[in-house]
């Protein structure tokens, strides 16, 4: 008869602390599409408005350009704010997993 132990704690711990990793990262995944959806429904009122002012093609022309230049640089940031937190969310389950093996 063979008497081993097994330890059952160090593999429910690390299963226990990557999946709190993975509910922090959907959270705040979550709550930046959020933030970005209410970025991009101001953005698009504030157009409205401005749009209602419009006189001329030329004014059109002009509030047009303006206007995808600045949606352009608001996906831009949302973006880089996606990118940040995917980097940010990688680097934390790789600490976390080199914590595990060693």
């Amino acid at each position: 008869m063979i008497n081993t132990t097994f330890d059952f704690k160090k593999p429910f711990e690390s299963a226990q602390a990557l999946m709190g990793l993975q509910t922090a990262a959907i959270t705040k995944t979550v709550e930046l599409q959020k933030k970005s959806a209410e970025e991009l429904a101001a953005f698009f009122k504030a157009e409205a408005e401005k749009a209602k002012e419009l006189k001329t093609p030329e004014e059109f022309v002009t509030f047009n350009v303006e206007s995808n230049k600045a949606l352009y640089e608001l996906l831009k940031a949302q973006g880089e704010a996606f990118t940040a937190l995917a980097k940010e969310s990688g680097e934390e389950t790789m600490a976390e997993i080199k914590k595990m093996a060693s």
